[in-house]
Order: C-alpha cells, then sequence, then structure tokens
C-alpha cells in the first residue's frame, strides 16, 4: 500500500468502513494487480518455519489474494477478508485460476467476526491503513482469534521508509518500530522481531529499497 507523488495509494487516516470500501475499490478498480501476484517475501520464508499443512490460516486485509492464495497452495485452509469488493473478486477469480478455495469475506477489521480460537495462524502483511488505536484493536482481536500456540506473522514498513517512499503510508503513525509493537505483543511469546532493508519487487506499489519489519509471536 503505498503512496506515489500524487498518485495516493494508501489509507492515511481512519474511515468508516464504507469509505474505506470506495478509498480501495477505486485502487483496486482495474486489470493489473497493484501488489502483484506473487506472495510476500517474509510470509513465504517464515511460513516455511511455522506454519504446516492443513493450518487454518486468516488473512487480514488480503485484497487482491496474492498471500491467501499462496498459502492455499501450500495445502492450508484460508479465510481471508478485505474492505474492497473489487479486490475481493479480483482474489477469488485468482485463487480458482490457481486451483484452491479461499474463503473471501467482504469485511474490514472492525467488523469482522473475531472468533475465539478459531485459526491456527493469522497473517497481517502490510496492513498500516491501521492507525494506533486501529492497530491496537486488531492485535487484540488477532490474540483472541489464535488457537493456543498460533502463529501471528506480521510485515510492515518502519519510519525510514519515509526516506525511501518506495511504498507505505506517509503518516509515521502508521508505520512500525520494534518498540512500539513489543509493546503491542505482550500477551504473546516473541519468536522473532527484527527490522531490517531489502529491495521488495511487489507490484508497481512496493518497489524498491525498503525499510521493512518483521514479527513472529506466538499465543
Amino acid at each position: 500500500m503505498a503512496d506515489l507523488k500524487n498518485n495516493q495509494v494508501h489509507q492515511d487516516k481512519a474511515m468508516s468502513f464504507a469509505d474505506a470500501t470506495q478509498f480501495w475499490n477505486e485502487r483496486f478498480d482495474k486489470d493489473e494487480f497493484i501488489f502483484g501476484k506473487e506472495p510476500n517475501e517474509y510470509l513465504v520464508e517464515t511460513a516455511a518455519r511455522y506454519l504446516k499443512k492443513n493450518d487454518r490460516v486468516l488473512c487480514i486485509a488480503d485484497g487482491e489474494g496474492r498471500n491467501g492464495v499462496w498459502l492455499a497452495k501450500q495445502g492450508m485452509q484460508v479465510v481471508g477478508f478485505d474492505a474492497s469488493d473489487i479486490a475481493l473478486v479480483k482474489a477469488k477469480q485468482f485463487a480458482k485460476d490457481n486451483q484452491v478455495e479461499v474463503e473471501y469475506l467482504f469485511s474490514d477489521t472492525d467488523s469482522f467476526d473475531w472468533q475465539a480460537n478459531a485459526y491456527d495462524a493469522v497473517a497481517a502483511i502490510f496492513i498500516q491503513f491501521a492507525d494506533p488505536a486501529m492497530r491496537e484493536r486488531i492485535f487484540q482481536n488477532v490474540y483472541q482469534t489464535l488457537k493456543p500456540g498460533g502463529i501471528f506473522i506480521l510485515q510492515g514498513y518502519t519510519p525510514k521508509q519515509l526516506d525511501y517512499k518506495t511504498g507505505g503510508p506517509s503518516a509515521i503513525e502508521h508505520l512500525y518500530t520494534e518498540e512500539s509493537i513489543r509493546g503491542l505483543v505482550k500477551n504473546f511469546e516473541v519468536l522473532e522481531l527484527v527490522s531490517y532493508e531489502k529491495v521488495l519487487n511487489e507490484g508497481a506499489r512496493h518497489s524498491g529499497m525498503s525499510a521493512l519489519l518483521g514479527l513472529v509471536a506466538r499465543k
């Protein structure tokens, strides 16, 4: 989710469900997959170490489906949601094209049904539309919805990303620091929390040298 000069793609302020739908529909309403069709590299790397076939995995704000479909191709049972119904049409077709099933739901993070102890893992890849208050609610809901021993995988940008301008929000409060994330996962066992720089090639919106944070935590 990036903002490129005047073609802003990232949501930088709190929005109602309807406003978020309009915002994201305008950005996803094109033939291209704006974040590409390949899964997020950090998700691929950590899934290989922490997830297994037949795990039930929730993908938060899965957009056009690149991550949920990849997880399903690894033999996992995947549920995904997004606030853009246009993105979900693309995601469902993408799953069909890849001959996998993903249960996609039209929802934002506040209206999603966070059932208790329902998932073996939750993936949150570049969900930096969330301001600090929403982010705290999301982390609380992730903890609730994970089964005991469940895995939470998070990827996002750090404040240094504002120098690179290769993706992500322009509002610093939407970016991640290790300190801020550690404060949100006090109830989890932190298995991995890293900040690093790497070239991303995830569609036109996440392209170039990037300042990243990765988290793996266990309930």
